[in-house]
């Protein structure tokens, strides 16, 4: 790297700038633009993820700070004032973030393709939840969740190994939560997990068709008929392995192949945990491993909300909470694509914590990095419980 350059202008190197301009093309993003692109929307966008601002006027106080700089940060504009910022958040489609985002994701997608997710399986596995994002009533009506409350949802398929978002899916907070399971092409051989908000049997027989397999947790009123049992070591906390069909008069057609239930007790809490699978190869502690493992979409959610601007939002419009949303998942792929490429081996809450500090900087990114221990005492996790520790 340069040293002259600033670090924000070298993190913005591994931006795919012609995957960018396509995407600007392909919604005339940049049609009637005199000064201020799409480019210089993204970077603004980035900047306050990465400087921690939390309001258009934060923003534009901090890069006129500086203004001078504004050329070797890759602006290429004089100023970036609140107003121009906001109109472009709220006119220019958030499309063209939604779709460089993917770009972004199908970059980092092999560099974490390797990474352990502690169980014996070198399948993709995923985790498809959402997220409640409240809002003020007043100023966002068309987000009306409540009778006196507003909110967004954001419906994410992380991908668990690196915690990669594949997709996240902006809807009002009245959208159910299994209807984003119509947005997911499911990928053959790959480990999708749910909740029970998910528990929709036309849907998982999609998934069992399209040869994918799915873990998720059954409710007690579903009626079925044991057809087999398997053996199971008890102390593991493991009480049956059965081969099961439905028998209710609506799921039994929704879901006439045979499925898997496996019951599980977690000892500390006493809690009974009954598991429904179509994968009849894995050990039954594995899948209930898999589903320990659907927790980290939960972490990802709280570490987004904490460490990204998505709880305060810089317009009340739909396009520009839209925008915000993107760009802030963009912002956060980019960042773990970085620390692939780089070699950093610290978390990217540490990684993020430092670039906040040094976004002027004129300094090689790597030696940012290179007196910073690879351990940092994050946040605790208030008052998030283990569902079972093995």
């Amino acid at each position: 790297m340069n040293a002259g350059q600033i670090v924000f202008a070298q993190l913005m190197q591994h931006l795919p700038l012609r995957s960018f301009h396509t995407c600007v093309c392909r919604y005339d993003g940049d049609h009637g633009t005199r000064t201020f692109s799409c480019l210089d929307q993204f970077r603004a966008m980035a900047f306050a993820q990465l400087a921690f601002r939390e309001s258009l006027r934060d923003i534009e106080a901090s890069l006129q700070a500086a203004p001078c700089r504004l050329y070797h940060m890759g602006f290429r504009c004089r100023a970036v004032p609140r107003a121009t910022l906001a109109d472009a958040n709220e006119r220019r489609d958030w499309r063209i973030f939604a779709d460089f985002t993917q770009r972004l994701i199908a970059q980092a997608r092999p560099l974490y393709a390797g990474e352990d997710l502690g169980l014996d399986l070198d399948n993709t596995v995923y985790a498809l939840d959402s997220t409640t994002i409240d809002l003020c009533l007043s100023m966002f009506p068309w987000a009306r969740f409540r009778r006196h409350k507003a909110a967004v949802k954001l419906h994410t398929l992380l991908n668990l190994r690196g915690a990669i978002p594949e997709f996240v899916h902006v809807s009002q907070g009245k959208t159910h939560d299994v209807t984003a399971m119509d947005l997911v092409i499911p990928q053959p051989g790959a480990y999708y997990v749910f909740d029970r908000a998910y528990l929709d049997f036309l849907r998982l027989y999609r998934f069992h068709c399209s040869k994918a397999f799915f873990v998720t947790r059954s409710l007690k009123r579903h009626q079925f008929q044991r057809r087999g049992s398997h053996a199971v070591e008890k102390s593991t906390g493991l009480r049956s392995d059965q081969t099961i069909v439905l028998t209710g008069p609506k799921s039994m057609h929704r879901y006439p192949e045979p499925l898997r239930r496996i019951v599980y007790v977690e000892a500390e809490h006493d809690n009974r945990l009954v598991f429904l699978t179509n994968d009849f190869d894995l050990p039954a502690l594995t899948i209930a491993a898999l589903y320990k493992a659907r927790w980290q979409i939960e972490l990802f959610f709280k570490w987004i909300k904490q460490h990204l601007r998505i709880k305060a939002f810089y317009g009340t419009s739909l396009n520009a909470v839209t925008t915000q949303v993107w760009t802030a998942v963009a912002t956060y792929v980019l960042v773990a694509l970085v620390k692939k490429r780089l070699g950093l081996t610290q978390s990217l809450y540490t990684i993020l914590q430092i670039l906040n500090l040094v976004l002027y900087e004129k300094m090689p990114i790597l030696q940012v990095f290179s007196k910073v221990p690879d351990t940092f005492n994050e946040p605790d996790a208030c008052n998030q419980l283990k569902l079972f520790d093995f």
